[in-house]
């Protein structure tokens, strides 16, 4: 019959098959692709080029760490970027150790610059000239006004090592219960040095950690005094209390005064707890004794930092004085 019949690539039956195009025609074959990948492994994503980035800065930075070795601590982090010319030249100052300083390329140099790479210079860290867009991805575009420090992760020691130190004078170790800000941490870190402690515990979490921030406020006191991690740090204390260690808490609303304190002269740890909550409750009550600073008047409060001098000034005084 003619007519359409003839036309090209025209149906000659009624039976229905396949059909180029058809979503539908192949359903049994049609699988989904799963549930979505997370950001950090999608090819192209801002995460993971950030963690690509991370992994590279931190498997670069090799056993630059502290010259004590590993340690037992906890799981270290990547590598801290401090960025700005003041702040480079502060923490190359004050002793921050770092791995590398990254200058950029065809940039203005003043004073701050020109100071910065002569004590990366004296200090051993490699000066490396970077084009300002590798300096915006290196520091996830933060100012850095052509100017980058790398620094290591702190190699923490581990709790067990405060105790197992050969030092003289009696033994005391100062606990950190919430302490969130470095600042806070580098000044007891400072405290610590100056008053003859041996040592300084932080929780693994939830804690103020030595970043440079840290290393800055502590005045380089962060190279001389060890600090430990703990996972737990409740546990950490009970251990101490079995080597024989008594706990003191420091607290607004404490049963002893500081200057009545008679385990002055055992060996001690002496937990700070944070200025908004205090010391948890389970850390607490692991302490001996909670001591109060007493004071003038009552509104005021002291912040951990400066409590902590407090204390260990005291309790440098009545052992008769400070190690040397």
């Amino acid at each position: 019959m003619a007519g359409n019949q003839r036309r090209r690539a025209a149906r000659t039956s009624n039976k229905k098959g396949m059909v180029v195009g058809s979503g539908g025609q192949r359903r049994k074959q049609l699988k989904g692709k799963g549930p979505t990948p997370r950001a950090q492994d999608r090819t192209g994503h801002p995460a993971a080029r950030r963690a690509a980035r991370t992994e590279k800065t931190g498997s670069g930075s090799g056993g630059a760490g502290r010259s004590s070795g590993a340690r037992r601590g906890g799981a270290k982090a990547s590598t801290e970027m401090v960025t700005g010319r003041n702040s480079v030249l502060e923490a190359l100052r004050t002793g921050v150790p770092g791995t590398a300083l990254y200058v950029g390329t065809r940039m203005e140099s003043d004073d701050r610059v020109r100071e910065s790479i002569a004590l990366a210079t004296e200090a051993g860290v490699p000066v490396m000239e970077s084009p300002r867009g590798e300096l915006d991805r290196m520091t996830d575009g933060a100012v850095h006004q052509g100017l980058v420090l790398a620094v290591p992760p702190y190699d923490y020691a581990h709790p067990d090592d405060l105790v197992a130190q050969q030092l003289p004078g009696t033994p005391l170790v100062v606990a950190l219960d919430g302490i969130t800000d470095p600042r806070n941490l580098g000044a007891i870190i400072r405290s610590a040095g100056a008053f003859g402690a041996h040592g300084v515990l932080v929780p693994a979490r939830r804690s103020a950690g030595v970043t440079a921030a840290a290393w800055k406020t502590s005045a380089g006191a962060a190279a001389r005094i060890p600090v430990a991690q703990a996972t737990n740090l409740t546990r950490a204390l009970e251990a101490y209390r079995k080597a024989g260690f008594f706990v003191i808490g420091l607290d607004a609303d404490g049963d002893v005064e500081l200057p009545g304190l008679d385990l002055a002269d055992q060996p001690l740890v002496v937990v700070v707890g944070s200025e908004g909550k205090g010391l948890s409750r389970l850390v607490r009550e692991t302490c001996d004794q909670v001591v109060s600073i007493p004071m003038a008047a009552v509104t005021e409060s002291l912040n951990a930092g400066i409590a902590t001098a407090v204390t260990l000034y005291e309790i440098a005084s009545l052992r008769g004085g400070t190690r040397g």
